[in-house]
């Protein structure tokens, strides 16, 4: 589910991991010259384009940014071995979570309710057989047997994670999770939150999925362009303004398991299907947390299911390309 990032001047493009972008994000230049950060964050290149009228505090409030990043990688990355959710898939529980996790763990568990369990962390068993299965090098091409399948998802299911202050365990042994339809949103929101209370008015943050800050310095919206396809943005793609809001894409696309590009990142957990009904899936609300896990989970869903979805939750829409190329507007 993680999400790669590629850059180049004033011009923000979205890639897969597969090296193909999915969505340009795109910004004419401000009046004033922004200060721009480029790093990364929970595998993705990040950035943030900051308007202050002062470069030398706008500086030292980026290396609070980089700082606060960091500490959140050390809690939700997959990859590194004494992050907290990797000795949570190690030892398959976890004494004293952080708040941080605990507060992901409980904004999981609303989508995953919401979504009928499409949105579900403990989906790492099932992806990683994918992984382990494609890197052989005389992988069958149909992909793991029915029976690694069959095993996989039987490890697959949120309520099988117990969680609160004191204590995260899983049900079973060899679950595990996995927080990257999730967590790059979550770590936006926190970034937000950190330049808010510094006083900052008008930014963009992107750290795998973007969320906006007030408007540009000239008092624009500020744009985010939506490649309809794998060959990146054009004049015809949809332009999305973003003012106090947050916007996050999911594709099957995004990472292809197999040189044929028929298995995709994005497992349903119970279903067998290979082609996903959603092609990209956009959403934006007021939360990047929240509209991270919603377009992850929505690339699994039918227009209808989505539109239910959208129907109890206020604020909610969506932006997506369905399987046929069929562009539809919800909400």
């Amino acid at each position: 589910m993680a999400k790669l990032i590629s850059r180049r001047r004033m011009i923000l493009v979205s890639a897969a991991a597969c090296g193909l972008p999915l969505v340009d994000r795109t910004m004419a230049r401000a009046e004033a010259e922004p200060v721009i950060w480029k790093g990364q964050a929970l595998g993705a290149v990040a950035t943030l384009v900051l308007n202050h009228p002062d470069r030398a505090k706008a500086e030292q409030l980026i290396g609070h940014v980089v700082k606060e990043v960091a500490r959140l990688e050390a809690i939700f990355s997959l990859y590194r071995p004494e992050s907290e959710l990797s000795q949570l898939n190690r030892l398959g529980a976890l004494a004293m979570p952080s708040e941080e996790l605990v507060a992901l763990l409980e904004a999981s568990r609303l989508v995953w309710q919401d979504t009928d369990g499409l949105f579900d962390p403990t989906i790492q068993p099932l992806w990683s057989l994918h992984a382990r299965h494609f890197a052989q090098p005389d992988a069958d091409a149909t992909g793991p047997s029915a029976a690694q399948i069959k095993r996989a998802r039987s490890l697959v299911g949120f309520e099988k994670v117990n969680f609160n202050r004191d204590r995260v365990a899983f049900a079973k042994p060899d679950m595990g999770l996995t927080l990257n339809g999730i967590a790059q949103g979550y770590i936006a929101d926190r970034i937000v939150s950190l330049l808010r209370e510094a006083g900052i008015t008008s930014s963009l943050v992107d750290m795998g999925e973007i969320s906006a800050i007030g408007r540009r310095d000239d008092g624009t919206a500020w744009q985010v362009g939506l490649a309809d396809t794998p060959g990146g943005f054009t004049a015809g793609d949809m332009v999305i303004p973003l003012v106090d809001k947050a916007l996050a894409t999911s594709s099957p696309d995004g990472f292809r398991f197999d040189a044929a590009a028929k298995f995709g990142h994005i497992l349903h957990p119970r279903a067998t299907s290979l082609t996903p009904p959603c092609r990209r899936v956009t959403t934006i609300c007021g939360s990047a947390t929240t509209a991270d896990a919603y377009s992850t989970a929505m690339t699994l869903m039918e227009p209808d299911e989505i539109r239910a979805v959208i129907a109890k939750r206020a604020g909610l829409s969506v932006d997506l390309i369905t399987a046929a190329g069929e562009h539809v507007r919800l909400g």
